[in-house]
């Protein structure tokens, strides 16, 4: 079986593949990698399954080297998806070394699977836009504060905004503190989103456009975007599935 593991910022993303079909998914701390409770929760995660390869993607390098230590130890061979190893998609990018294995993985994945152009955006620890144009390129993309950050931080920078816990919300004049908190980020991050894909619209000279939402408020968000025409919470993993495959295949031929 393979194993994939989509390393980023706060979480983990475990997915397992048996017969071509992601089989189980579950999300570990990745300071778990640091703490020494990576390998236990793995075991639990793959129970009796034996393993044959790791494909992995990482954002964080120090744990990328703690995870190839992990891979050795069970004598693994290990797939890193990056600028220089995907195919299936092409790249129009001044410097390819900079892209975000993830958001290749995210782009080949929408690719694949909806062709071009088609955009994705990512809903973690920052919100991610990632455009393959009509030829097929990953062309690059647009970076803004995720919503859990922007509220943290003004939690962190006030002396009396509290912390908030992101919630669909239909006011739209705040009665109280938090309530006029959880407008702002739910309606003015929904704003943030359409104004955005708006402007990719016209830079790309299409009147509509493929957006596929990810991350862990992709579902809140998207609800009430139509411009969002798809949710896929495992689409990074499926990406990187579809990259090791790629590269498999590559390799036979």
């Amino acid at each position: 079986m393979l194993l994939l593991l989509d390393i980023g910022n706060t979480h983990t993303h475990l997915g397992l593949v048996e017969c071509e079909t992601i089989i189980r998914t579950r999300d570990m701390p990745t300071s778990a990698w640091s703490d020494g409770t990576a390998a236990k929760r793995i075991k639990r995660f793959v129970k009796r399954n034996r393993l044959s390869e790791v494909s992995l993607c990482s954002v964080v390098p120090s744990m990328t080297t703690k995870v190839r230590s992990f891979a050795a130890s069970l004598g693994l061979k290990v797939f890193e998806l990056n600028s220089g190893t995907v195919s299936g998609i092409g790249i129009d990018y001044p410097n390819p070394r900079r892209i975000g294995p993830d958001r290749l993985a995210n782009s080949l994945g929408a690719f694949l699977t909806w062709g071009a152009p088609v955009v994705v955006v990512d809903f973690g620890t920052a919100v991610t836009f990632d455009v393959v144009d009509q030829k097929g390129n990953y062309i690059g993309g647009i970076i803004a504060p995720g919503l859990s950050a922007m509220t943290s931080y003004l939690h962190e920078k006030t002396a009396l905004l509290p912390k908030i816990k992101i919630r669909e919300t239909d006011a739209v004049v705040g009665r109280n503190t938090r309530e006029a908190m959880l407008i702002g980020a739910v309606h003015g991050y929904r704003g943030l989103i359409k104004e955005l894909l708006k402007k990719l619209r016209q830079e790309l000279g299409v009147r509509s456009l493929r957006v596929v939402a990810t991350g862990g408020y992709a579902a809140l968000m998207a609800s009430k975007l139509p411009e969002i025409k798809e949710v896929r919470p495992t689409l990074t993993l499926e990406g990187l599935w579809l990259a090791w495959k790629n590269q498999t295949k590559r390799t036979a031929d």
